[in-house]
């Protein structure tokens, strides 16, 4: 699943990317239901939020994080063209 959710994210930064767009704002609740299995009994919100976490970097901001973390309201804006 963790595959599937960067290869969702890495759409999202592509795809920004190609409109010229300075910057986008991923919420994991939207990324996990791209990926598939969200909402459900077995969804892999933690994981989804992992992979978030980790695609950040210099310049990026963590916009708004669950009280408990990981949950469907993390909020990330990520600086584009990624990779700089």
């Amino acid at each position: 699943m963790r595959d599937q959710f960067q290869s969702k994210l890495d759409g999202i930064f592509k795809t920004a990317s190609a409109a010229d767009w300075p910057a986008v704002v991923v919420r994991s609740g939207d990324l996990h239901k791209m990926a598939g299995g969200y909402p459900g009994p077995n969804h892999r919100m933690p994981v989804c939020c992992g992979v978030m976490d980790k695609n950040r970097s210099r310049g990026d901001k963590l916009v708004e994080a669950p009280h408990k973390g990981k949950g469907a309201n993390l909020y990330i804006r990520y600086l584009l063209p990624r990779g700089k």
